[in-house]
């Protein structure tokens, strides 16, 4: 539940967490809300879609991984996966390749002792799938307003400058 803010900016701010807000930036605590909101519908929406495409029952990280590892048809080391996805936690998307590895839309090969993985043709067929129907769900409704295309390109910009920060002030926290 979301709770609104008075702060001495003289503005209203959306936030979830009244006692983080800050005098210095209210602005922080109300991208915060909206990042939580976006983040747990993106998640819903990659799972339903994937549903959709004709694979049921995988997590978030799970549609995540297979769509790295479907990048660019170039095999994929495990820590180069978790690098790209900024994941720490590597047994997080190792788990994730298991459980892709036995519904055989992912294979891995082994190089002396290092072990690659890429998308089987059953798993590149479920990705064209998934694009197919984000297409006619989700990109169609940017057809509507120009504009939109070029504020998602600077929200983009944003994140990722944000996602240093968040990194930096993580290992910050880490010393404290």
């Amino acid at each position: 539940m979301s709770t609104k803010v008075s702060t001495s900016i003289s503005a209203t701010h959306i936030v979830s967490s009244a006692h983080l807000v800050s005098p210095d930036s209210a602005q922080m605590s109300e991208f915060e809300f909206g990042l939580i909101v976006a983040g747990h519908a993106f998640q819903r929406w990659v799972v339903h879609c994937m549903s959709a495409a004709g694979l049921k029952d995988l997590t978030p990280l799970d549609v995540l991984v297979l769509h790295h590892v479907t990048h660019r048809a170039r095999d994929k080391r495990l820590a180069d996966i978790c690098f790209i996805m900024n994941i720490e936690d590597t047994h997080l998307v190792n788990y994730a390749l298991k459980k892709l590895l036995g519904l055989g839309v992912v294979a891995s090969h082994k190089s002396g002792k290092e072990v690659t993985y890429a998308a089987t043709d059953k798993g590149q067929k479920l990705v064209q799938r998934y694009r197919e129907i984000r297409e006619a769900c989700l990109i169609s409704t940017l057809k509507a307003d120009d504009g939109l295309n070029r504020d998602i390109g600077e929200l983009a910009r944003l994140l990722r400058v944000l996602s240093g920060m968040y990194d930096q002030a993580a290992r910050s926290a880490a010393s404290f």
